[in-house]
């Protein structure tokens, strides 16, 4: 694929996402208002799964270890 052709595809791309949001019915500064909204909620969105689904999965996977009799012997023993 070359550059011409790529280029003209993201900017059909674009087109798309402009009919699609109606974007282009909007005013410079509302289309900027826009846009940088919706790039902040997609970092944020980002950002937390980032950080949370790890932790998540981690967790779902002790718990099904639990579940089905999996334990995890413990390291520290009481000696009397």
């Amino acid at each position: 694929m070359d550059f011409k052709s790529m280029k003209n595809y993201i900017y059909w791309l674009y087109c798309q996402f402009e009919l699609i949001t109606c974007s282009y019915l909007m005013e410079p500064w509302e289309k900027l208002l826009f846009y940088t909204f919706n790039v902040i909620m997609l970092v944020m969105v980002l950002y937390t799964a980032y950080i949370f689904v790890p932790v998540h999965i981690s967790t779902a996977f002790q718990f099904f270890l639990h579940l089905f009799g999996s334990q995890h012997e413990n390291t520290v023993s009481i000696v009397k």
